[in-house]
């Protein structure tokens, strides 16, 4: 097995482990599947950094039957991550992503996903699901070295992206709230038109009432209904495009804050 971790673990439980870069050793954490094995996704954090609903959503996806990597973004900087409850959470958070330098995280992505592609556990197929500032990043990924398939959830630097649109052409799922206050809704449509344009495999949800981050419990603008029905509308795409031996969703995974 590749990377540095020995130690079993699976479902609920994450494991610190790293990922060798040309700067270092990242760190990430690692969920396995009940059965040990199964299809990859690199989950990219949100502009909060993999913060403990990140990690509550690794476990998901591993309860989901994934092997689930997800990098420390930030493990260049300073900090790792910012406390999303905090009044200052997003001025913090804002700092952070300030600070980090897109293509230097593009390419720390794209050595995690090369890296979750070469363990023993992955079997299947890989694919990449970000939230926010990874959802943007995911898809800077896809069209650079495409996976399986991609799940972005208001990826907020898709806007500014939408020139690699036609080199996205994996099956992707992308998710927007109409009440974002960083993205409105007339980006909102600039992107479903530029992502389903020619025929491409996206689909495009859109969620009303819905600010961005609205899927993170641990933020004043979460959204439970959105989340809810957003979760497991990934799940069943995930079903289709990156199919477990489990099939299509699991009963009994819970939404974000459930745990």
């Amino acid at each position: 097995m590749t990377g540095g971790l020995t130690t079993r673990h699976t479902s609920r439980m994450s494991e610190r482990m790293s990922v060798p870069t040309d700067a270092g050793e990242m760190p990430a954490y690692l969920w396995l599947p009940e059965g040990g094995t199964g299809p990859g996704l690199l989950l990219l954090q949100e502009i909060f950094g993999v913060s403990g609903y990140i990690q509550r959503r690794g476990g998901d996806l591993a309860a989901a039957g994934y092997v689930v990597l997800a990098p420390e973004l930030y493990w260049r900087l300073d900090g790792t991550g910012v406390d999303e409850s905090a009044p200052s959470a997003i001025d913090d958070a804002m700092d952070l992503a300030g600070r980090l330098n897109w293509d230097t995280a593009l390419g720390d992505a794209v050595t995690a996903l090369a890296h979750l592609r070469g363990r023993d556990e992955v079997r299947g197929g890989t694919g990449l699901i970000g939230f926010c500032l990874g959802g943007g990043l995911a898809f800077n990924v896809a069209a650079q070295d495409s996976p399986d398939a991609l799940v972005s959830y208001y990826g907020s630097s898709i806007p500014d992206l939408l020139d690699l649109a036609p080199m996205v052409n994996v099956p992707s799922l992308h998710h927007f709230g109409l009440a974002d206050a960083y993205i409105d809704p007339a980006t909102v449509e600039r992107v479903r038109g530029a992502v389903t344009a020619d025929g491409r495999p996206a689909e495009f949800e859109v969620y009303e009432g819905a600010n961005h981050a609205f899927d993170n419990d641990n933020f004043s603008f979460h959204h439970p209904e959105a989340s809810a029905l957003a979760w497991q509308r990934t799940l069943d795409f995930l079903g289709r495009t990156l199919p477990t031996v489990r099939g299509r969703g699991v009963p009994g995974t819970s939404p974000a804050g459930v745990l």
